[in-house]
């Protein structure tokens, strides 16, 4: 393992490396699911099924995440794509007066 000393790097330096770690566990969580995936799919081959006949599930398509539409000001890892659950720093900023316009990534 890597020996970082982290109080030596700044904030930009913090963040940068909090994003890549981030990306590092999510990608290592899909493969990892993938990989068991494809294990169980191979046992079912070669018992002469499909894992969707074992399981009585048909394959699901996974939805792509939907693209952020909005950036909190202050905290550029905060989105929303403007669909679901509203975030409380949205909220909280329309009650303040402000627009959903004010906070477009592309405006």
């Amino acid at each position: 393992m890597i020996d970082i000393d982290l109080n030596s790097l700044s904030l930009d330096e913090l963040k940068r490396l909090q994003k890549d770690v981030n990306k590092a566990v999510e990608g290592y969580e899909v493969r990892k699911r993938q990989d068991a995936f494809a294990a169980a799919e191979a046992a079912a081959r070669e018992m002469g099924y499909t894992l969707a006949e074992l399981t009585g599930a048909s394959k699901k398509k996974f939805k792509s995440a939907s693209v952020p539409m909005y950036r909190h000001p202050e905290n550029a890892d905060q989105t929303w794509s403007g669909r679901g659950r509203q975030p409380d720093w949205m909220k909280e900023a329309l009650a303040a007066g402000k627009s959903k316009d004010d906070f477009l990534i592309n405006a």
